[in-house]
């Protein structure tokens, strides 16, 4: 009776709003007359009645891309008749379903790409979709271990047939992702068609067959692989799905749960087992027949920074590959003798390929043609691209197709990995460069990219960054330390967005005891996820404290929580010269033209802080430009109906140092060395020693982070010499290599090589020769010609010898005749 009652009153809700006009049926993000169906109307409580209804939001929000996670649509009413229809991205219909609590439910279908799906749901079989939400779809190398399949013992999966391995497989997973008590075991393939780089080339996922059906949903499935039938074990890459045994065999869109994508070495035909190496070598040479006939892509991915310092500090354009992670321990199967890689966040803009960097103990970068460990480019970026869906742009697969199995082939099921290296060589650092940075931290301190460092403590929204070239506009907000009792300010808010991508802000909350992130004034959720596709921006939030926004174009934004103020640092790649203004400066390596007011005129005098905070205030946002979210009464009051720049907020320029202040002390025990006027300035005004040492902190912080990022000179990649060696494998300016002969091979040319400031490499090239046989050749040679000429010798003299015998013999006959 209650649940009828309820029914009741949201149908007569609907009612009076429809006939009122105040609907968010097909309004939500709009602002109708009289409510809002704006994502603000629940903070500003001034949602239409029926926003909930409409404007659904849902739990789980996020799920694989493969599909099958079951999510409960909040808040929206449903009854037992109602016929519930999922559809995504316009063009995708899943079947949903009503649970016992009247709580409406859709399961997430196989998509190929990764980020916020528009969600549409009907009640009416389809006829008419009137609620609206989004579904988030997430690389299955970023999901949680706890929404995947496990395979126990990965390695065995994927190298099963190989010499000496073999045995039964085992699986486990999460029973309560599948909701039945008998469940089929399924193997799904996936493989690209169509001529690559064509119109025609597409991806496609197949269910191939039954592992077991019927089994009990016990959460563990072990099995004896066999070589697959019926022509199946030709698919190489794949994954293990276990759905609901009421489902029929190989059916779409139901809920499940999948293991990770994987080579399928478990299944492949009897051959493989048999001599797995030379079925592999086999694969190999016809993929690098394959390579020699796509289009080179190496010339257009980004060179790898030289050091591992650069790689996790240039965070604008490089992230942790989660493959090979040190703070995660350092479990690099694909690259042994690395400690940490990186790959390029975006992809290539024509070919949509990736690169990847790797580092070993000592941070050098480690190189293919020294290790099999070695940093390589990919034709297909592992984490996709823009606009996904076809290759070589589908998260996860087109890597594997075009890079994994390939490595595969020539390296882990064979010993030829000079194929795979003639097509995947490692990308040296020599056109490497680091990116500029800039900061802003407590009571507002700024340091420019060209290494200008002032305060401002105006109160309003200003302009910390603006790139007409680029397109790229960062807003900072600043407030009042402790209300309005301190003279001076801190940052509270910062706004951003690139070109068409969605704008993204980073705020304090209310108690300032973490950060929240919005993306188009809609607050985002990463309790489930830490990293999140969006439009034209990237942003990764591992923790409340943390975030890092990544634009297309290389610029990169953290902010941090620092004792109730954000800390913000801005790095720009070496594109952006000559083209930024804004709080954060003229970035083009000349502090001198650094701060440039709006009108274009520079500050004369850096040291003046009234003639500081002209400037600044200068830099006020308008009504028309301001990027920030006005989702509450104080910020509307403050920031929205106020001016931008707060005329009547003065605060205090500079430090009154007195011995009598009870702070002195604990500031000359904090402040010392380079910044600690910063520092200083914030616990002595601010009147906040935690404030002080998180600015003494950020400061430290950023000075590391401009050490990291210096420009390293690399000499490139230096060859051993044939029939020789060589002792060394960095080419950093001022590294060494030692090089030497075989056994048998004279060494000539320069046995260590230093590389210098000019990026070369000292001494002369090196080369081994085999040992010269001039000398016996010389010998024999004379011997032969003595020899000749002997023999020459006793020949004309014994026929000298037989002519004197002849005539001698012939005068004796002449004087016979005469007697």
């Amino acid at each position: 009776m209650e649940r009828f009652t309820a029914l009741i009153f949201a149908l007569l809700v609907l009612c009076v709003c429809g006939t009122c006009g105040q609907t968010c049926e097909g309004n939500c993000g709009n602002k109708p007359d009289g409510c809002s169906c704006h994502p603000t109307c629940t903070s500003l409580k001034n949602c239409c009645t029926d926003y909930r209804e409409y404007c659904v939001e849902i739990f789980p929000y996020s799920g694989s891309m493969f599909g099958g996670t079951d999510f409960a649509v909040l808040d929206a009413s449903f009854n037992e008749s109602s016929q519930i229809i999922c559809r995504f991205n316009n063009n995708i219909n899943t079947v949903g379903y009503v649970d016992e609590n009247s709580r409406g439910h859709c399961i997430s279908p196989l998509l190929y790409e990764t980020g916020w799906i528009p969600l549409q749901i009907s009640s009416d079989n389809g006829a008419t979709y009137n609620r609206v939400g989004s579904w988030l779809s997430v690389h299955t190398g970023k999901l949680g271990l706890q929404f995947k399949a496990m395979q126990i013992n990965s390695t065995k999966w994927q190298y099963y047939g190989t010499p000496n391995v073999g045995g039964t497989l085992q699986m486990i997973w999460n029973t309560s992702l599948v909701k039945a008590d008998r469940v089929n075991i399924e193997l799904w393939g996936y493989r690209e068609t169509g001529e690559p780089y064509s119109d025609y080339w597409q991806g496609e996922w197949t269910y191939l067959y039954s592992l077991a059906k019927d089994q009990p949903n016990s959460g563990s499935f072990s099995f004896l692989p066999k070589p697959a039938e019926n022509g199946f074990s030709s698919w190489e890459l794949g994954s293990v799905r276990v759905s609901s045994s009421n489902y029929s065999d190989g059916m779409w869109n139901v809920q499940a749960v999948w293991t990770e994508d994987h080579a399928l070495a478990w299944h492949l035909e009897e051959k493989f087992r048999q001599n797995s190496a030379a079925w592999a070598l086999e694969k190999c040479l016809a993929w690098d027949q394959l390579e020699n006939e796509l289009p080179n892509f190496l010339t257009e991915i980004i060179d790898c920074p030289c050091t591992l310092a650069q790689a996790r500090a240039d965070t604008g354009r490089f992230h942790t590959d989660y493959g090979c992670d040190i703070e995660k321990g350092s479990v690099c199967t694909y690259h042994p003798g690395s400690v940490h890689c990186v790959r390029a966040i975006q992809a290539s803009p024509k070919y949509a390929a990736g690169q990847q960097c790797c580092y070993d103990s000592t941070g050098a970068q480690v190189l293919t043609a020294d290790s099999i460990g070695g940093s390589t480019p990919d034709r297909a970026h592992d984490w996709g691209s823009p606009p996904y869906k076809k290759p070589p742009r589908i998260p996860g697969q087109s890597h594997w197709v075009y890079d994994v199995l390939s490595f595969y082939y020539c390296c882990l099921w064979s010993d030829n990995c000079h194929y795979y290296f003639k097509h995947r060589p490692s990308s040296d650092c020599r056109r490497y460069q680091s990116p500029s940075s800039a900061v802003v931290f407590g009571d507002p301190h700024i340091i420019t990219f060209d290494g200008v460092s002032y305060s401002f403590n105006g109160k309003g929204e200003y302009t910390l960054l603006t790139s007409a070239e680029k397109q790229l506009i960062i807003q900072g907000r600043t407030e009042a330390v402790n209300g309005t009792t301190i003279k001076a300010t801190k940052l509270s808010a910062v706004a951003m967005k690139e070109a068409s991508s969605d704008v993204i802000e980073v705020r304090l909350v209310s108690d300032q005891s973490s950060l929240e992130v919005l993306k188009n004034q809609k607050i985002l959720s990463f309790t489930e996820q830490s990293w999140m596709d969006l439009q034209g921006v990237f942003v990764f939030s591992p923790t409340s404290s943390n975030v890092t926004v990544m634009f297309p174009s290389g610029a990169g934004v953290e902010a941090r929580l620092r004792e109730g103020t954000i800390t913000v640092t801005v790095l720009l790649p070496e594109e952006f010269k000559d083209s930024t203004l804004g709080l954060l400066g003229k970035m083009n390596h000349d502090a001198t033209d650094d701060l440039v007011l709006s009108n274009g005129q520079l500050v004369q005098n850096h040291s003046n802080p009234e003639e500081l905070f002209s400037f600044g205030a200068g830099w006020a946002v308008t009504i028309n430009s301001t990027l920030f979210t006005y989702d509450s009464d104080y910020l509307l009051d403050t920031y929205y109906y106020a001016p931008k720049h707060d005329p009547s907020f003065i605060p205090v320029f500079s430090v009154s140092e007195s011995q009598d202040d009870p702070l002195a002390n604990q500031a000359s025990e904090i402040c010392s060395g380079e910044g600690s006027q910063f520092c200083r300035y914030d616990i002595l005004v601010g009147r906040s020693p935690r404030m002080g040492n998180a600015t003494r902190v950020s400061f430290r912080s950023h000075i590391s982070l401009v050490d990291d990022l210096q420009p390293v000179t690399s000499c490139g990649w230096l060859s051993p010499p044939t029939n020789g060696k060589k002792d060394g494998t960095t080419y950093l300016q001022g590294a060494k290599v030692q090089l030497s002969c075989d056994d048998g091979y004279t060494l000539k040319g320069s046995t260590e090589r230093t590389c210098q400031e000019n990026g070369l490499w000292s001494g002369t090239e090196t080369s081994c020769v085999a040992p010269s046989n001039l000398t016996g050749i010389v010998v024999g040679s004379v011997i032969g010609a003595v020899t000749l000429i002997l023999i020459i010798t006793t020949i004309v003299l014994l026929s000298k010898k037989q002519k004197k015998r002849k005539a001698a013999r012939s005068q004796e006959g002449l004087t016979n005749e005469g007697f």
